[in-house]
């Protein structure tokens, strides 16, 4: 792999934070119930941390040369509450294993500055499949 390939990974990983940022947004106006109520508030908390994902990525493309994607990818809508949560699972459990690939093959080609940089991302992506697997009963 080469530098390019990586900067193309990233940006990959960019549109997963994007597609994130849109479908938590749909999921907490369209998720209703008392019960949701201490959810939603993760949920809310989630959004912060994937915009902050995004921009590490995008000035980490940009550190490399490259431009960071503006394309987001489509979001399915939930038939129901349960169904959101698991989209979102879902979607954090893709992006953790990405950003394990991503610290690796930073190190691998010789950019520790970056692969310090992915570092966080790993720790809230794992934070975000625990309280989702939480709120699901898993």
């Amino acid at each position: 792999m080469n530098k390019e390939d990586f900067v193309d990974l990233l940006n990959e990983d960019l549109k997963l934070e994007y597609r994130s940022l849109v479908q938590y947004v749909q999921h907490i106006a369209s998720i209703k119930g008392a019960r949701y109520q201490q959810t939603l508030n993760e949920l809310s908390s989630h959004l912060k941390q994937e915009l902050d994902h995004a921009v590490i990525l995008a000035k980490q493309i940009d550190f490399l040369g490259g431009l960071p994607t503006t394309a987001v990818p489509e979001c399915d809508p939930p038939a129901d509450a349960v169904e959101a949560l698991e989209q979102d699972l879902e979607l954090e459990t893709r992006q953790l294993e990405r950003y394990r690939e991503r610290v690796e093959q930073a190190s691998e080609l010789g950019l520790p500055d970056v692969a310090e940089a992915l570092s966080p991302l790993l720790q809230q992506t794992q934070d975000h499949i625990r309280e989702l697997s939480a709120a699901l009963g898993k």
